[in-house]
């Protein structure tokens, strides 16, 4: 078994040559071990021919190296070598490996966003630098440095992780990006440590820090429209799959002081619905989440990773459609530090219908997908058995269809794995019926 080593584990540039090099050397991914492993690696051996893999491929690639899987560069040669080898790969959506990739790719990208949301600054000491602390599910400091830094432009700006650093400092018109060393977690448990720990030791992580990365910068991919026949690759961006709606941003800013219902007071913020304005597709939830309250976007946490995913494989482009809740608060009940979900009540189901009813009108959705029981009871005022009613069309009026199914915060609940395997098969092919019946526009 010949060992590969990378110099890190984003090591893009060192993973591609490597990759390019094998590949066309002739040498088996079951031949291979990959590891990270700075001091024994080493540049690729020089070859030549003729090598070719789909953009999308690489594309994939660049945001699923960024995954915490130690398999993770294995996975990515296997397909660059199927792929090298004329296979269609990026064309099978049932491919196991392809379907692994993108899994690794959508939780790389859930991750790059809570950490754009939920990273917070605080002054140094001296009052000369931007301090940042966040511990990353995934390696997406490097891709994300740069958009993170530049929100400040006027200010030196340092992001620690337990990963590594990066380090942001503007002279004159120069501006450098750099990264560093690791951070001990337990060296910073809170603002004061961080300060203290920057105090004492930033000087030595500046010094220590060299610049550039190899991994392409995550904004690359913001805005990328995905191939006709493919979902997209890139971060689901609010509004950017086509124009938004004044009115409906007018409503998203006067719903973020209703108080139509309780729940409105001790909830972080209102969690309004978002996407283009010419949706055809309304994703209708049953209420935003401990991380939707925190982010303040809708199917951002556990349940939204995995509706991305089901989404995906349904061929349905999450930046095409509308999604949204029956309720825009979070309802919970403290226990310790933990806010726990507790099921909206008919009361406040009905005091949100408001919202609800303003997406619904100046959207016009040709089909409503109601995302478990709350939300099917939301828009057909009435309780609902899912098991009974899900994935056949209801006709609501002559140009509104709704489809009911279950809400993706079920599948997580689901003990054991067989039947969690079946019930996301399940859930994916009910989104494929909502496809068919038109989620999925053409780009």
């Amino acid at each position: 078994m010949r060992v590969i080593d990378m110099r890190g584990e984003t090591d893009w540039d060192g993973w591609r040559a490597a990759a390019r090099a094998l590949v066309l050397a002739g040498t088996p991914p079951d031949t291979l071990r990959w590891t990270v492993n700075p001091a024994a690696a080493a540049p690729p051996p020089h070859a030549e021919g003729r090598f070719g893999v789909p953009r999308t491929l690489v594309a994939l690639a660049a945001q699923a190296i960024q995954a915490r899987d130690p398999e993770r560069f294995a996975l990515l040669y296997r397909l660059v070598w199927r792929a090298n080898a004329g296979e269609a790969v990026m064309e099978d959506r049932d491919d196991p490996d392809l379907a692994q990739a993108r899994a690794l790719a959508l939780a790389v990208r859930a991750e790059a966003h809570r950490m754009r949301a939920l990273l917070r600054y605080l002054p140094a000491a001296d009052g000369a630098r931007l301090l940042g602390w966040y511990a990353p599910a995934h390696f997406v400091l490097e891709a994300n440095a740069q958009l993170l830094a530049r929100w400040y432009p006027g200010f030196a700006v340092s992001i620690l992780t337990p990963d590594g650093s990066a380090h942001w400092d503007r002279t004159g018109d120069d501006t450098r990006l750099r990264f560093g060393p690791v951070v001990d977690p337990a060296l910073v448990p809170d603002d004061a440590a961080l300060r203290a720990y920057w105090s004492e030791f930033g000087t030595d992580l500046l010094a220590a820090s060299t610049a550039g990365t190899s991994l392409p910068e995550a904004e690359a991919f913001e805005e990328a429209r995905r191939p006709p026949d493919r979902p997209a690759l890139g971060p689901v961006v609010p509004g950017g799959y086509g124009a938004t709606d004044p009115a409906l941003d007018t409503a998203a800013r006067e719903a973020a002081s209703c108080r139509r219902c309780p729940l409105g007071g001790p909830a972080t913020q209102t969690v309004f619905g978002e996407g283009p304005a010419g949706a055809r597709v309304m994703f209708i939830g049953e209420q935003a989440g401990d991380q939707e309250d925190v982010i303040g976007r809708p199917f951002v946490g556990p349940a939204g990773q995995l509706l991305d995913r089901a989404l995906e494989e349904a061929g349905i482009d999450r930046r095409a459609v509308w999604i949204s809740n029956a309720v825009k608060h979070f309802k919970f009940i403290e226990r310790g530090r933990r806010r726990l979900h507790q099921t909206p009540q008919a009361p406040e189901i009905e005091a949100c219908r408001f919202w609800l009813d303003v997406e619904r009108v100046r959207l016009r959705p040709a089909l409503l997908v109601l995302l478990g029981a709350t939300a099917a009871r939301a828009v057909l005022g009435r309780p609902v058995t899912i098991g009974r009613e899900r994935g056949r069309p209801i006709r609501l009026s002559e140009h509104e269809t709704a489809l009911v199914t279950v809400h993706p915060s079920f599948l997580l609940r689901v003990p054991d794995e067989a039947a969690r395997t079946r019930e996301y098969a399940a859930f994916v092919a009910d989104l494929r019926v909502a496809a068919g019946l038109g989620a999925a526009p053409s780009a």
